[in-house]
């Protein structure tokens, strides 16, 4: 029986797209395609996430890399994105039912410290029961050890959690130390249904 959901963060609850940012923010296609490989898509913005460099070395590292004629853009990029970011419709409406229904509800996210800014504009962290983000413990998903933190640290079954992830490669992470795992394809209605979410037989 699922008792607890374990939700991502980006484009499972807050809609990540970083074509946003750079659509208004970049001069040109050069530069979308450059700031887009050498900072969103960078090796550092995974560090970033694993909580090993902070946000001025990722932008410093990326600047060595785009051209100067763009520094100003990626600065803007790197600055401005979490305002780019919206609600996932239909996510507050599935939170407050799970809530309802007695569900544990937990977040499970991949994130640098920013996460703690911008995720408190979309959702009350105390409506959760528990927040876990990878820069905290300098580890991501899909490595094992950030799912097995969270059951440890709150005490849960693998058995009884519903991972839910946007990511296949973190869905089978999930799995592969135990959890009931879905990739979430802006299906709340079809999760739910599938894993009897409200009436409790699954």
């Amino acid at each position: 029986m699922i008792k607890n959901i374990i939700l991502d963060m980006g484009n499972v609850l807050i809609e990540y797209d970083v074509n946003r940012p750079l659509d208004v923010l970049c001069p040109n296609e050069e530069s979308k395609k450059i700031i887009r490989r050498e900072l969103f898509e960078s090796e550092f913005w995974l560090e970033g996430d694993r909580g090993n460099i902070t946000d001025a070395e990722m932008l410093a590292a990326a600047k060595a890399r785009v051209p100067e004629k763009y520094h100003a853009a990626l600065e803007k990029c790197e600055r401005h994105w979490p305002d780019f970011l919206n609600r996932i419709d239909g996510a507050p409406e599935f939170c407050r039912a799970m809530r309802e229904s007695g569900k544990n509800i937990y977040v499970l996210s991949n994130a640098s410290g920013r996460f703690y800014e911008y995720f408190p504009r979309f959702y009350d962290m105390n409506f959760f029961d528990g927040v876990v983000v990878s820069c905290d413990l300098h580890i991501i998903k899909p490595e094992s050890g950030i799912y097995e933190y969270i059951l440890g640290k709150y005490g849960l079954k693998a058995d009884e959690c519903l991972f839910i992830d946007d990511r296949e490669e973190n869905v089978r992470g999930a799995e592969e130390v135990g959890m009931n795992a879905v990739k979430f394809e802006n299906n709340y209605g079809e999760i739910t249904e599938k894993y009897g979410l409200l009436s409790g037989d699954k």
